[in-house]
Parts: C-alpha cells; structure tokens; sequence
C-alpha cells in the first residue's frame, strides 16, 4: 500500500483539499475504470487530470474537445501514402495510458460515440482493424454543468454509463483558497510533480483489488441499493446490472486503497452517489424540486445496512 500513499502524496504537492478525489481517482485507476470531472471553470479538473498523468510513469493523452472535432481525431485514420503508394495506419491520441478528454461535452455526439467502444472494451477500430491498448488504460473527462453553457451537447446515458466514477468538484473552503493562492502566487515548476508509480505496480495492484473479499451480505446490499433506485417514485430511470458490478468494484477499491482485504457496508455507503447519480434519471415532476444528490439521500436511507462487517 506504501506505493500508493506515495502517489497521494505525490499529487497533494500540486493539489489543495481534493483528498477524497485523489482517493476516487485511485480507485478508477486500479479497477480499470474511468472518470467524469464536472464543475464550472477555475476549479482545477484540468490540473487534476494532467497532475495524476504526471504521477505515473505512463502515457499521457490529451484531446480539448470543440463542436469541430471529428471521430478521426480521436481513434486515428487510415491515409494513403503517395511515396509508398500504399494505405498506413496512423492512430489518434486513444492509444495511451492516460486519456484527458478535456470539456467532453463540447464534442457531437457522433464525436462521444467514438470513445464508446475504447472505454468498454478497452480497443478501437480504424477502418475495419482493431488495435487493443495495453493496461492500463483510464479516460479521466471533464465537462461544465451543462444547463449552464452555450454550445455543449448531454452525453447519452450510453456514454455516462461507461465512467465507473462522476465526480463533482465543489469550491474549496476559504484555508484552501488561501493556500492555493500561496502556492501559486510564486512561479511553479515546469513539471511541479514526478512519476512515482510504474505500470507494473499498476497491474499488480489492479489484480490484488479484485481478491478484496466482498461478502454475500455486501452482495445483497449492493443489489438491493440498485433494485431501489427502479422503484423509487422520483426515479423514471434506475441503475443497470453494470451497475451493481460498478458499486462492488468501487466498493472494493475504496476498502483496498485504506488498507483492508474486505468490503463494509460504509464503503459501498461512501462510494454508491459516485457510482450512481450519473446513472439514475429523475422524472419531470421530481426534477423541478429535487436534485439527483438528494434522491439518491433517499434510495440509501431506505435500504437496510446489513449488520455483518465481512
């Protein structure tokens, strides 16, 4: 576990008061899944992307998404070759280990559906040939609230359900601000933060996540937090099946980055409005007067917590 108390620490030179985030970025990462970043401008996704690339030794990706970006420029073309007089494969910046997908709802939808296929399967196709990308792989996307700019377009369901994790980024308290203004009213490093974890740590450590033990009580939990959010009177749509497995594994991941081979009831608690406020969808009546947050308040509070621990 020292490996990644180390990356913590690593990312907190450069970031202020985003603990639990670093925590929630952690967890993507050693259970291959990936992250949505949603806050108004100034709030650092940006930064907190690039300084968690930065901390591993991987590759590194970034694409700043506009109405103008075309499916090409993300998974690459096949061009032809007039010296060669043959067609060669060129690929888009997908081929990583870290993708930034900056301001994702910028993008068409024709553009988003280009990532669908990279994020589920962990692959992509140009022109009939599949490359598959070596673990591992995370596509950490950041978008503003939508209701509040011009020129964006919602990501589908199909697409918000392929990030394990939505995580929104509040503003810092008023300490926090201070010392980010502290921190950042002197001239910074080029490169303020150093790799501090290889790949092969990443791999060996996204399999030890999975043996977390998770038991039957855990399992029903988990169901029964999903099965909930499809019978709740302000949900028109609830989670999927993909999205029980993404409560466990975050579960997991979470029990696992504080140092515990078991799943508890508190850390599907913690990490289930992560998990699955992007994937419920409130009906008309219910949004007028509710958020998303407080519903999902609601479908945890009225699922017994199970006494067993292990």
């Amino acid at each position: 576990m020292s490996s990644l108390q180390e990356l913590k620490k690593e990312m907190e030179k450069v970031l202020v008061g985003r603990e639990k985030e670093i925590d929630l970025l952690m967890i993507a990462l050693l259970q291959d899944g990936h992250v949505l970043l949603e806050s108004v401008p100034g709030t650092g996704k940006t930064l907190m992307a690039k300084t968690f690339a930065q901390s591993i030794s991987g590759s590194f990706k970034r694409i700043q998404f506009t109405p103008d970006v075309l499916p090409s420029d993300v998974t690459g073309i096949q061009f032809f070759n007039p010296k060669t007089q043959e067609f060669e494969l060129r690929t888009g910046p997908v081929l990583t280990n870290v993708l930034l997908a900056d301001e994702v709802n910028r993008a068409t939808p024709r553009t988003q559906a280009s990532l669908l296929e990279v994020m589920e399967e962990k692959q992509f196709t140009i022109d009939g040939e599949t490359i598959e990308l070596e673990p591992p792989f995370i596509v950490i996307a950041t978008q503003n609230p939508i209701e509040s700019q011009q020129g964006t377009f919602p990501l589908p369901a199909a697409q918000l359900d392929r990030f394990l994790l939505k995580i929104p980024f509040g503003y810092p308290d008023f300490e926090e601000e201070r010392s980010i203004l502290g921190r950042f009213k002197r001239p910074l490093a080029k490169d303020p933060t150093t790799a501090v974890m290889d790949l092969e740590t990443i791999r060996r450590l996204s399999k030890e996540v999975k043996e977390t033990h998770v038991s039957a009580d855990i399992e029903t939990y988990i169901l029964k937090i999903t099965r909930a959010t499809r019978e709740h009177e302000s949900i028109e749509v609830g989670a999927s099946p993909r999205a029980s497995l993404a409560l466990l594994k975050a579960s997991q991941g979470y029990a696992f980055i504080n140092g515990r081979d078991y799943v508890t009831p508190h850390d599907v608690e913690v990490t289930a409005p992560y998990v699955l406020e992007h994937r419920i969808s409130l009906t008309l009546e219910a949004s007028m007067t509710k958020t998303t947050g407080e519903v999902m308040r609601q479908v945890l509070e009225r699922v017994m917590v199970p006494v067993e621990a292990r």
